[in-house]
């Protein structure tokens, strides 16, 4: 039977629920309260043992009064539909905004626009470095610098006004 059902598409609409309740989409949670406790009697399955549509159906009501009764969740299918669920779900309820900015085609163009100017990277193996800085010290003539500042020296902000430092080596 399950191959047999056809996969429903997700919507931006934000509508279905709301029919499945059979309630506007500005009622009130006591509205959708008592639509959903209506329902739900007449489509329980106890009550309706020989139709498994009911059975079907009653998941459906359990479903959007799920959705419908949580404020954060009928937020964002109010303003998403199922598809913004569908994020929810993946990504978490704080971050539907962003996924819906970012994918937006005005976002994408930006991104787009933003990457134009830049030069392109390229990867440099470890190997092909250390040549380079092999050749570089042979053709600077001389031992590389390999000074670290020893346990004893301190760096001091000169008082005489100018942004300049000094280093005190402690051998004076």
């Amino acid at each position: 039977m399950a191959e047999h059902q056809r996969q429903r598409s997700l919507s931006t609409a934000g509508e279905t629920l709301y029919l499945v309740l059979g309630v506007e989409k500005v009622a009130t949670p006591d509205d959708i309260k008592r639509s959903y406790r209506k329902l739900a009697l007449k489509f329980h399955p106890d009550k309706n043992p020989e139709n498994p549509e009911a059975a079907d159906k009653f998941k459906e009501i359990n479903n959007a009064h799920a959705i419908l009764n949580d404020p954060t969740k009928r937020n964002i299918y109010d303003k998403y539909g199922s598809l913004g669920l569908y994020v929810a779900e993946q990504f978490g309820e704080e971050n539907v905004n962003t996924y819906f900015v970012l994918s937006s085609w005005w976002a994408k163009a930006l991104f787009v626009f933003c990457g134009l100017g830049q030069e392109q990277a390229f990867y440099v193996s470890p190997e092909d470095l250390e040549a380079q800085l092999q050749s570089d010290e042979r053709e600077a003539g001389g031992d590389p610098i390999m000074l670290q500042p020893s346990a004893t020296e301190t760096t001091q902000l000169t008082g005489d006004g100018h942004h300049s430092y000094h280093t005190d080596t402690g051998f004076n």
